[in-house]
């Protein structure tokens, strides 16, 4: 592009967006150094619209109005004004004088003082206050909401749109604007509306909003698009101690442990809406942590606040994302009440931090009206159902949204509309959108049939040396009642087929009752976990490992058939009863499955044929899950989860071999500690009644590959210690990076600690060891095995080591004293 097409179409987008904005001005804030002053006050003279510098100094600011001067200030320089020769100046260079005392110049710290700061007396204010302010105020409440989420990318320059990938799709850069925060420009690529009613109850401590309309511009159904929405953009209560964004704690600027994070500084008070105010500026007083900087203004005798603007800093440790901004406003309903009536937020995801990366921006805005008071619902009406979908919400008119918008697309966000609806039309554009999807699911779509998993397609073990599977399964929608899915895989060593296949009808939508039934003929690792299932389709990922670690020999022949029947009666609880029948015997010439079948201990049998009923309960509050169809996928945040099954198994009926009784339970349980990271408890306990053979005895799973696997013992091997009778205990804390952000050479590589302790306890009864004639001599872990790890993720960002220890039985044979271990994935 020559440059005076460049500068054509640089002077067409300034003097669009002029048309809209009077002011806008952009530039870095240094002092006589040329240091960057880090989180300077900005204020356009005459008004209280202002931002705060970042950390590297820079600064973007716009306004509707057209003012001539900046006011500039920071603690330890002296305030100035600073002119502005036109309404639009790009790169201005603003240098600050620091202050000087009898000649003497006093160089101050960013850090404020922590006493006679009359900033932190007003904060005192407000945690006083704080319930007592806002909807808390009242026992009920109620009030209409409308919400907007746009996806734009960003950082548009000359060289990314003449980019052969877009060949094709030039139009879409008609839609090129400036974004009002960060002065980039950007594309807008994807818009979702929706309207609802919020109804509260805080004396019953309930919330249960109800959709009315929802509208997007395509690519998916607007439910799943509304649940991820939901994943990605938390509600938050900018009065709690701490705000959870993109699965991190971040500390509040009004949190009570705000004092130890952040610096404050009073520098303002005015008039705002015929109400005294005083403004506070805010900033870290160490980087790396996850905080914000900004300021907000806060009511002198309610001590409310009637807005805020704050960003997270540059180098606060989160992955993909560059910056968050928020800005919140409230509204006077009487002298004492201040209600939320606006909320925007805005985030630039991006690989890596750097200012002229590119990205997407995502923005939510969130505004409230017609509020209602202390109306008591009764408790049905909070009850949340299990399975419900009103299809007319994403069909309304564009009449309706006309009528109920609270306010009006602009040019932009209509376009998005139009532009998506041309996309979708264009090949190359279905090609780019059809492989993401499959790299995001797994699955290749032809026609109403899904092929894949594709990530299933390589395996390896020592049965069946090099392995390949090809599978699929049905699909008409995300929300199909009904599926089919199978698959086949070859091993080249065995020179054996396998196969499985699996069906699914939920014949009931409003309690999901599940009739599914299926049939398995496959090589498995079994004791890969404690706590089993009767998923037909299920193979654990230890039973074909590319990469693994000593003997992988130990493997079993399944051939497995389940039926089963489930209901959710509320929500995310879910009963099911089944039932099952298997034959199991050894795959291995190394591995021997026999067990003695007279009281003499003469004769033995390598086959274990055993038929079983089961009843389960699950229980997993506050889960979120996307769709409505016999299958659902659980939303990325953390929920609780109690499994309990009770196993019955019949010794004769359908030649099965064995009597007995097996209960089982399992319980994990996420703790968020504020800025302390995130812990993982995960207890299990079981107990098998009666006389059974190894091929049905409890395994303490081990860890032979070289990848961390969940509720494993990375320091055993399979089969080193068998029970019939367990409890176990496993403790996993993620710090997040708080520690090592403390670490001056440390702390820019963004690297987050976890350290965990993993223990078991069990038994095997003597009538159990009496029939074992396997010739794998039973361990069970009567003094109670323990081993600790110690690890460090986010390397590179997608990359996490761990390196685990025994505690204990560390002189048997072929044990793992020391294990290194790692894993791949994606996290904010």
């Amino acid at each position: 592009m020559s440059k005076k097409l460049y500068f054509s179409i640089l002077f067409v987008i300034v003097f669009t967006n002029f048309i809209f904005s009077q002011t806008k001005v952009s530039g870095i804030v240094v002092d006589k150094k040329n240091q960057p002053v880090s989180f300077a006050s900005l204020v356009f003279k005459g008004s209280n619209e202002g931002v705060v510098s970042n950390e590297d100094g820079r600064f973007y600011m716009e306004s509707k109005n057209n003012y001539t001067a900046l006011q500039i200030s920071f603690v330890g320089y002296v305030s100035r004004e600073f002119e502005l020769p036109k309404s639009v100046n790009y790169d201005l260079k603003i240098v600050l004088n620091e202050e000087q005392v009898i000649k003497e110049v006093i160089v101050y710290s960013g850090k404020t003082s922590k006493k006679n700061n009359p900033a932190l007396d007003i904060l005192r204010k407000i945690w006083e206050r704080k319930r007592k302010n806002g909807l808390k105020m009242f026992n009920q409440y109620q009030y209409e909401k409308y919400e907007k989420v746009e996806f734009d990318l960003n950082t548009i320059d000359s060289a990314f749109m003449k980019s052969k990938i877009f060949k094709g799709m030039e139009f879409v850069f008609d839609k090129v604007d400036t974004s009002k925060v960060t002065g980039k420009t950007y594309l807008p690529m994807f818009i979702n509306e929706a309207l609802s009613d919020v109804y509260g109850d805080n004396v019953k401590g309930k919330v249960k909003e109800i959709l009315k309309a929802n509208k997007n511009s395509g690519l998916t159904n607007g439910d799943g698009v509304n649940t991820f929405i939901k994943d990605l953009y938390n509600d938050y209560d900018i009065y709690n101690n701490y705000l959870n964004f993109f699965d991190k704690s971040f500390t509040s600027p009004l949190s009570r442990t705000g004092i130890d994070v952040y610096n404050y500084r009073l520098a303002d008070s005015a008039f705002v809406d015929n109400k005294w105010c005083y403004n506070i500026v805010f900033y870290p007083r160490r980087k790396n942590e996850l905080t914000f900087k900004g300021d907000f203004w806060v009511n002198d005798t309610t001590f409310a606040i009637k807005n805020i603007n704050m960003a997270v800093t540059k180098s606060a440790n989160i992955n993909w994302v560059k910056e968050i901004y928020i800005e919140q406003e409230f509204e006077v309903l009487n002298d004492s009440v201040f209600l939320l009536t606006r909320d925007h937020m805005m985030s630039d995801f991006a690989l890596n931090k750097k200012e002229s990366s590119k990205g997407v921006y995502g923005k939510r805005t969130t505004l409230i009206r017609n509020h209602k008071f202390n109306e008591e619902k009764p408790d049905k009406f909070y009850k949340e159902e299990v399975n419900y979908i009103d299809n007319a919400v994403y069909a309304r008119s564009d009449e309706y949204w006309n009528e109920n918008r609270f306010e009006k697309l602009n040019k932009d966000e209509e376009g998005i509309y139009k532009m998506l609806d041309t996309l979708k039309t264009v090949k190359k554009f279905k090609q780019m959108y059809n492989l993401v999807s499959i790299l995001g699911s797994g699955y290749i779509e032809i026609g109403n049939f899904d092929y894949g998993p594709i990530f299933s397609t390589f395996g390896y073990n020592e049965v069946e040396g090099i392995r390949l599977r090809v599978g699929g399964r049905t699909y008409f929608g995300p929300n199909d009642s009904w599926r089919l899915q199978g698959y086949t895989a070859y091993g080249f060593d065995d020179n054996k087929f396998k196969y499985g296949l699996s069906g699914k009808w939920m014949i009931d939508k409003k309690n999901r009752i599940i009739i599914s039934g299926g049939n398995r003929r496959d090589v498995e690792q079994i004791g890969a976990s404690l706590t089993t299932t009767n998923d037909v389709l299920g193979r654990s990922f230890a039973s074909s490992s590319l990469f693994s670690s000593g003997s992988n020999g130990k493997l079993t022949n399944i051939n497995l058939t389940t039926a089963s029947f489930e209901i959710e009666p509320i929500k995310n609880l879910v009963l099911q009863t089944g039932f099952s029948y298997r034959t199991l015997e050894s795959a291995s010439d190394t591995f021997s499955l026999d067990y003695y079948t007279d009281n003499t201990l003469t004769t033995t049998k390598s086959e274990v044929k055993q038929s079983e009923i089961n009843l389960q309960v699950e229980y997993t509050p506050k889960r979120k899950t996307i769709g409505y169809g016999v299958e659902r996928r659980n939303v990325d945040s953390p929920f609780s989860t109690f499994f309990v099954n009770y196993s019955q198994g019949f010794k004769g009926f359908i030649d099965s071999d064995f009597d007995y009784q097996k209960l089982q339970l399992y319980y994990k349980q996420p703790i968020t500690i504020g800025p302390l990271g995130r812990t993982n408890l995960t207890m299990e306990l079981g107990k098998t009644f009666g006389q059974i053979p190894l091929g049905l005895m409890s395994v303490v799973p081990g860890n032979q590959t070289y990848f961390i696997i969940g509720n494993t013992f990375s320091n055993l091997n399979f089969y080193e210690f068998v029970a019939d009778e367990y409890a176990t205990l496993q403790w996993e804390h993620n710090f997040q990076g708080r520690l090592l952000s403390r670490i001056p050479l440390m702390k820019k590589l963004n690297w987050r600690e976890i350290i965990g302790i993993r223990t078991v306890y069990g038994t095997v009864s003597d009538e159990n060891r009496a029939i074992n004639a396997s010739g794998l001599t039973y361990v069970s872990p009567e003094k109670p095995y323990w081993e600790y790890s110690a690890g460090i993720g986010n390397i590179f960002k997608v990359f996490r080591i761990d390196f685990g220890w025994r505690g204990n039985y560390r002189n048997l044979p072929d044990t793992n004293n020391f294990t290194i271990k790692g894993e791949f994935g994606f996290y904010f």
